[in-house]
């Protein structure tokens, strides 16, 4: 899909060609809600913000002239609160990915709050944007030398239980270790004996949450997965997700044009996009509809040992002090 490109003029007020998404990603490379909540907020209102490349180091302009939604991830969303009538005044909609993990004794997550101020956390979203509106996340699942499946089921639980009512899904996947060197190398450094699912563990938790479920109720979908687990009844996840924007925002006109929908299409039982809008730039099993990642490597100063997208700690640490000096720069980390 060619996404459109306007003319803007920039704060220093050179004309460049800009990106002008219709769907922002927000993020999959760092977490802008726990820290760069008020640079996007700034940079939405502005107009514009810059994303330089990680592989070539070339930055491109993004611009929000076009933007009907926002999809939030985040492990700590509390900053985004203040935020949230800001985008009812712009008439932009938006839905969150929080993911929700209990790694507190393993030492995995070492940056984020404590588990029941999260679970506080999320329960608030739910009441403030509804319950399908906030997505539970528990990604990836990894295994440990003290932590085991039963274990990991056992912790989903108590999420689960705390949950019910609060959410209609549960997105989760499997830790890819050996994938990234720097994942590896960093677990191998770090923590206690990481090690990645087997075949038949991943269909021992699969079978595990599909009973668990028999109380939840819940959604169960797997993100990025190449394994097809749908005989424990859980789907391939659309994190950017066509069929959940159209139940929720099927009242907004471009956002429908985007997906192909026309006004009759929406009281048949089709609910998907009509038109290919999959994101051919993400992996193969990913479902994921196109949007614009607005974020970037090496940025989250969370410190989870399992993280692909930070190539080291103190690198992630760096470029957020440099955004700490210019909070309102067009890049995220300033530079």
């Amino acid at each position: 899909m060619v996404r459109e490109t306007i003319d803007i003029t920039t704060e220093s007020g050179e004309t460049v060609r800009a990106q002008a998404p219709v769907i922002v990603s927000a993020s999959r490379a760092t977490d802008i809600p726990a820290f760069y909540a008020d640079w996007f907020f700034d940079r939405l209102e502005k107009g514009y913000s810059v994303r330089t490349n990680p592989f070539n180091g070339v930055k491109s302009y993004i611009s929000y002239a076009r933007t009907r939604l926002v999809v939030f991830w985040s492990k700590n969303p509390r900053p985004l609160l203040p935020h949230l009538e800001k985008l009812r005044e712009k008439g932009i909609r938006c839905y969150l990915h929080y993911t929700l993990n209990d790694y507190e004794a393993e030492g995995l997550e070492r940056g984020v709050p404590p588990l029941d101020e999260r679970i506080e956390t999320f329960l608030r979203f739910s009441e403030l944007l509804g319950k399908e509106l906030v997505i539970w996340r528990f990604d990836p699942l990894i295994l440990t030398g003290r932590t085991g499946v039963e274990e990991l089921l056992h912790k989903a639980e108590r999420i689960g239980d705390r949950l019910c009512g609060h959410t209609e899904k549960l997105v989760f996947s499997f830790a890819d270790i050996r994938t990234y060197r720097s994942v590896e190398s960093r677990l191998r450094r770090d923590a206690a004996a990481c090690r990645e699912f087997d075949e038949q563990q991943m269909s021992d938790m699969a079978a595990g949450l599909a009973k668990l479920n028999e109380k939840w109720g819940y959604t169960l979908a797997t993100c990025g997965e190449r394994i097809d687990l749908s005989q424990f009844g859980i789907r391939r996840n659309k994190c950017i997700d066509d069929e959940l924007i159209v139940r929720n925002f099927s009242d907004d006109p471009l956002l429908m044009d985007f997906l192909g929908v026309s006004r009759e299409g929406l009281f048949g039982p089709e609910t998907a996009a009509r038109k290919s809008v999959k994101d051919k730039g993400q992996r193969s099993f990913c479902g994921c509809i196109a949007s614009k990642d607005i974020g970037e490597y090496d940025t989250c100063p969370h410190g989870c040992a399992y993280c692909y997208a930070n190539r080291s700690g103190e690198k992630a640490s760096e470029n957020y002090r440099l955004h700490r000096t210019r909070p309102t720069a067009e890049t995220i980390t300033g530079k």
